[in-house]
């Protein structure tokens, strides 16, 4: 399953996606994020609905890519890159929606700590 915003296009591949990313695994009022994998640059819900859909194992991005925008609000639709998601605090920069801040326990799933 695929959330397509109408603003914007972007398409967060998962499970069960709702309105502002939430997915099957993870679907609080914070779990708001979505992650775009090196591996395919495709937008997923979260790393377990990645290893689900898409066929081959995920890449972390490395610290020398932290200019990426690779994570995505789904509050506001916002693409932050990778250093401002890691420094945001748990808070989107653009629209302050709170962020989970348990998802700093998955951050080595997704990037080069």
């Amino acid at each position: 399953m695929e959330k397509e915003d109408d603003t914007n296009k972007t398409i967060v591949h998962g499970l069960k996606v709702g309105s502002r990313t939430e997915c099957a695994h993870w679907h609080s009022d914070r779990d708001i994020i979505a992650i775009r994998h090196k591996c395919c640059g495709e937008f997923y819900a979260c790393i377990t609905c990645h290893d689900a859909l898409a066929g081959h194992p995920p890449i972390v991005w490395s610290k020398g890519e932290r200019h990426v925008k690779a994570v995505l609000c789904g509050n506001c639709q916002k693409q932050l890159t990778i250093a401002e998601y890691l420094s945001s605090e748990n808070i989107c920069p653009s629209c302050q929606a709170a962020f989970n801040p348990g998802c700093s326990k998955h951050y080595s799933l997704y990037f080069e700590m």
